[in-house]
């Protein structure tokens, strides 16, 4: 596939922002100034001013000289690259190789992409048709390599298309700084006569270098396709990524899903083929009216389950505003990682966290939940309760230890112990009776104590001996007085967990 390039140049870049932000300077001849070595130069003019003979760079005095009415406006120095790099991101629309061609241009690499609208013609007035209504003064042009779009942009009057391999024919009667060289360059080869790209093309390229250096015959390469130039998108590009151009704006639900299922199954049939698994997904729309609708997902463990991904985007669908339609959707994969797929028993049986109707469960739930609502937790090496269990990094990390088993322990173990208000005989014997959150509570069963230790090297402290309760409603507590048992002394009790 050959490579094609589209170049657009704005003309008045930052006058037709001022502009379209103050209706009113539609019909006023206005300028930018900012200060420069302690006097005020114009650093852009609108058309109307320039009409008028003031051009960019004179004083602000002479220009109000030349036109007393001029409306002078303070610059913006930070403004084109801000508005350079959003008007790119626009363009994504068109191609996913958009880039900021600053002081004020954009770049788009579009191979491949003209079919979707007919061909080259319809694609590029598509382009610049949008930019006009949106207020920005435009010329485009499009060729095989950047630098022949730039310069047909930049110095021809209308939206130039050049066919597949015709660039050398149409440089040939542009002026040499098309070919973006240095100012420097360009007045050396104007002093010697040499005003157009026919005039120094066919000199020998050695006298060419001798005399104006390497600069001239790399930019002469580049825009003649001898010398490879590439696009740095404004948006760095997924591997895996899936685009939908829309014929006509979408601007319902229905349609909205049916371009989510038909995305998720050209994706998950692609990481499929590569025994690849997609985490985490962003599903994107992009808006007539320039801004991007966007939802998230994620996984617990690779899937290429279109069926699954598809209930994760389900709950979050409803937070897509269409408003006056959308005309693109991309479906991007921004965390894949490696899979080898399950072997299918022959037999039922439990698979445990291997099973993947599990970890797909996990993600729905996250999914309508939070990802933070849902935690799982392994054995650590500690005999302290506080610091017995860990939370687990990963779905899949393993256990260092095995689960203690020898000693009861709650299934519900408070982040904090809590205290409660205990009559017990002394020294050794459980509760009679605890009062919990006001509510009493008779105990008839009860088993302990058993005696833990602080782990001194961590922190210091009292022991505790914890007792397991029953109470007269049939429900069991795990509770624990702190400290050796002295009559001299007032005890603590705490409750710490509950048992199911």
């Amino acid at each position: 596939m050959p490579k094609r390039y589209i170049s657009i140049w704005f003309r008045h870049l930052k006058t037709d922002w001022f502009t379209l932000r103050q209706p009113r300077l539609v019909n006023t001849a206005f300028v930018l100034c900012a200060p420069v070595h302690g006097r005020m130069l114009i650093t852009a003019a609108n058309t109307i001013a320039q009409s008028q003979g003031i051009e960019i760079g004179m004083l602000l005095a002479d220009a109000r000289a030349i036109y007393p009415g001029l409306e002078v406006l303070d610059d913006k120095p930070t403004l084109p690259a801000k508005l350079l790099r959003g008007l790119a991101k626009w363009s994504i629309r068109y191609t996913p190789h958009a880039a900021v061609d600053e002081p004020d241009g954009i770049l788009l690499d579009v191979s491949g992409c003209s079919q979707l609208w007919g061909g080259d013609k319809p694609y590029l007035k598509e382009i610049v048709t949008r930019l006009k209504t949106q207020g920005y003064g435009v010329q485009a042009g499009m060729a095989d390599t950047i630098g022949a779009a730039w310069a047909l942009a930049r110095y021809s009057d209308q939206p130039v298309i050049i066919e597949n391999h015709k660039q050398a024919e149409a440089l040939l009667t542009l002026p040499a700084a098309s070919l973006r060289l240095e100012i420097e360059t360009v007045k050396k080869l104007q002093k010697l006569g040499l005003r157009q790209v026919k005039d120094f093309i066919a000199i020998p390229r050695s006298a060419l270098r001798r005399r104006f250096g390497k600069g001239l015959l790399q930019r002469l390469d580049q825009a003649l396709g001898h010398e490879e130039e590439s696009v740095i998108p404004v948006i760095p590009i997924e591997p895996y990524q899936e685009r939908l151009p829309c014929l006509e704006p979408i601007s319902n639900a229905t349609g909205i899903e049916i371009a989510l299922k038909r995305l998720l199954g050209i994706l998950c049939l692609r990481l499929q083929q590569e025994e690849k698994g997609l985490r985490m997904a962003s599903f994107k729309g992009y808006r007539l009216d320039g801004k991007i609708e966007e939802i998230n997902i994620g996984t617990t463990r690779p899937t290429y389950n279109a069926q699954h991904l598809f209930k994760l985007f389900e709950d979050k669908l409803s937070g897509i505003e269409p408003a006056l339609g959308i005309e693109l959707f991309i479906l991007e994969a921004a965390n894949v990682e490696d899979i080898s797929a399950l072997q299918e028993k022959l037999w039922e049986g439990n698979g445990g966290l291997e099973d993947n109707k599990i970890a797909e469960l996990i993600d729905r739930l996250a999914g309508k939940l939070g990802a933070e609502t849902i935690h799982r937790y392994l054995p650590d090496e500690h005999h302290w309760p506080e610091r017995s269990i860990k939370l687990a990094s990963s779905f899949e990390e393993k256990p260092t230890i095995s689960w203690a088993i020898d000693r009861p322990r709650p299934v519900m173990l408070l982040s904090k112990p809590e205290p409660i208000e205990v009559a017990a005989p002394i020294p050794d014997y459980p509760p009679m009776l605890f009062r919990y959150k006001g509510k009493l509570h008779n105990i008839k069963k009860a088993d302990g104590p058993e005696r833990l230790e602080r782990e001194w090297w961590l922190d210091p402290g009292e022991l505790r001996d914890y007792y397991c309760v029953e109470d007269e409603e049939g429900k069991r507590y795990w509770v624990f007085r702190s400290g050796h048992y002295d009559e001299k002394k007032k005890y603590q009790w705490f409750m710490y967990g509950f048992f199911g």
